[in-house]
């Protein structure tokens, strides 16, 4: 990999890494599902005069933003509002293993031993963090994140059916059919979203920015670029320092602590992930180098 594109790509993981925290910062002032709803409101608005109805997807991205915006973003911002962003990034990392689980049952992927023991790290790590003292009673907020990571490997399966689309056409037409859906979960499981909204905070306000443009347009255009351009198995190992940044930032950023179980678990499923992320980048591109 080019210098220049390896440090575009260390920059994309260092925006995802610090989006835990980032997303914190809004949760302490805003609902979660409602912060989620605005979201994907400022998304629809910003791409939607920009992107082309992708015809004859339309049914499929509907189904696509039930997953993703009304079940995996509605669990893990849940989640995340009630534990810390170092232990929510360290747990969302689970998405890899449901990814290669449910790729083995839809699309009969071989799974093979080293998957298999790479899953097994990677839930033992989980589980270690889970068993801090400081968790003891956060049980639903550990599972709400656990169940957003699966709900997010779901939504990667529905976007492998869907096939060669636009990614700004995807964000967009998703948003537009999640913000109704999660306006309407919002009001109907939450309150004081209209109070929060007059009372908004520069910090919420930053927050959803980040989310919006710096995320959803910026990071995934970057992204976009290097998977047109480089293989699978240079450019998804990156991903492994996402959990790392995550931890990293919450300890820096929000003075979160680092216990002996959040860094043991931590670099268990990180070799977990490890293990199973480059073995399916092998088999999806056996050859490594640029694609072009």
């Amino acid at each position: 990999m080019r210098p220049a594109d390896l440090a575009i790509a260390l920059s994309v993981m260092l925006m995802w890494g610090l989006n835990f925290v980032v997303a914190k910062i809004g949760l302490y002032h805003l609902p979660p599902i409602f912060f989620v709803a605005l979201r994907f409101l400022l998304v629809a608005a910003i791409l939607l005069p920009f992107v082309r109805v992708p015809q004859g997807s339309l049914l499929q991205i509907l189904g696509l933003s039930v997953v993703l915006g009304s079940l995996h973003f509605t669990t893990m911002f849940s989640g995340l509002s009630r534990i810390d962003a170092g232990t929510a990034a360290v747990i969302v990392q689970l998405q890899v293993p449901f990814a290669a689980l449910l790729a083995h049952f839809v699309f009969r992927d071989r799974l093979g031993w080293r998957s298999a023991a790479g899953m097994g790290l990677a839930f033992a790590g989980v589980l270690l963090i889970t068993g801090e003292p400081r968790l003891s009673g956060q049980e639903i907020a550990v599972g709400l994140v656990v169940a957003g990571a699966f709900f997010f490997a779901v939504a990667n399966i529905q976007m492998k059916r869907l096939g060669a689309i636009d990614g700004n056409a995807l964000n967009a037409w998703t948003a537009v059919f999640a913000a109704p859906q999660l306006l309407l979960i919002s009001f109907a499981m939450e309150s004081g979203q209209l109070e929060a909204l007059r009372e908004m905070t520069w910090g919420a306000a930053g927050s959803l920015f980040y989310q919006v443009v710096v995320m959803v347009i910026i990071s995934y255009a970057l992204w976009y670029r290097l998977l047109r351009k480089y293989s699978v198995g240079q450019v998804m190992p990156l991903t492994l320092l996402l959990p790392i940044l995550g931890v990293i930032s919450g300890v820096l950023l929000l003075d979160e602590p680092m216990s002996w179980q959040k860094a043991v678990g931590g670099l268990l499923t990180v070799v977990g992930v490890g293990v199973i992320v480059l073995r399916r980048a092998r088999v999806a591109e056996p050859r490594t180098g640029s694609t072009t």
